[in-house]
């Protein structure tokens, strides 16, 4: 689960993207034990992954690097392989080959008791939000503390009620409500309040503005990126949005049938090398030029 990037650190490294976009700077360089070597600001590195499910093979030797406090868009359309790319990334399932390194370890090696370790290095932000419709927001927004601390129910409880109220919202009227008496702007914001209860220094976002009308996609956006600024997360983004990528994002990294056609920074894809990424911009109908770039 990326970048426009200057290294931020100062120190030179080499990244192999297959046929990056001419932005790309950022390198991989093996060493001679056959490890990835990586640079301090390479909280992601995925290199020459590999998934297949049978005699299909789904991801076809992807290698993307995402800079921390950054934000990532993994855009493509259906059936370009994103979501297996995101199950590989939060430790939801394994390569087939290849590897994944998460804060310079590689995931891909892991036993599941370290791989649960790891996974709490996430906070996911479903499409819908995908809240429990049975239970009250105050506790959707424990269930992390409460399955992965020791925390008292009044310390969870303030912890929760000060996290919404961060996110914008009033705890002492949401927090008692019930999904479904939430509107969808709510909704979202709730779902990243959980997302951000154990602190993960990455947030990952599955298809964020599907569905949304354009107003409601450009303010969760904007919220993606005062997450950001505001905690000093990574952001990596699952989307089909052409719009949304080109406010948000310092990388895109653009997937067609399981393989990076083109990575670097959105506007990179308009003057990439590939053909297909072009016309993957054009095709969306978006006015890329008219957009209000969000990222900093």
């Amino acid at each position: 689960m990326a970048p426009t990037k200057e290294d931020r650190s100062g120190a030179p490294h080499e990244t192999v993207l297959p046929e990056p976009a001419p932005d790309s700077s950022k390198t991989l360089s093996l060493q001679p034990s056959g490890g990835v070597k990586v640079g301090e600001d390479d909280i992601v590195v995925l290199h020459e992954v590999k998934k297949s499910f049978g005699e299909q093979e789904v991801l076809k030797g992807i290698s993307i690097v995402a800079h921390r406090k950054e934000t990532t868009v993994i855009i493509g359309g259906s059936g370009a392989g994103k979501t297996t790319l995101l199950r590989l990334i939060v430790a939801l399932d394994r390569p087939t080959s290849g590897q994944i390194l998460v804060e310079g370890e590689d995931i891909s090696r892991l036993g599941e008791r370290d791989l649960n370790r790891v996974r709490k290095k996430f906070g996911m932000v479903y499409q819908y939000a995908a809240l429990l419709d049975s239970i009250t927001v105050l506790e959707n927004v424990a269930f992390p503390l409460v399955e992965h601390t020791k925390l008292s129910k009044k310390e969870i409880r303030e912890r929760v009620m000060d996290k919404l109220e961060i996110l914008g919202l009033d705890p002492k009227v949401v927090s008692s409500k019930f999904p479904s008496e939430l509107s969808g702007g709510m909704r979202k914001r709730v779902g990243l309040a959980r997302a951000l209860m154990l602190e993960p220094p990455i947030l990952v976002y599955d298809e964020p503005t599907s569905g949304l009308d354009p107003l409601t996609s450009r303010m969760v956006d904007d919220l993606i990126e005062e997450m950001r600024e505001r905690f000093g997360v990574t952001s990596l983004v699952i989307s089909h949005d052409i719009a949304s990528c080109f406010r948000i994002a310092h990388q895109a990294v653009l997937l067609i049938n399981g393989r990076v056609e083109a990575c670097g920074t959105p506007d990179a894809l308009l003057s990439s090398d590939s053909q297909i990424a072009r016309d993957f911009v054009r095709q969306s109908g978006v006015d890329v030029a008219s957009l209000t770039r969000v990222s900093r």
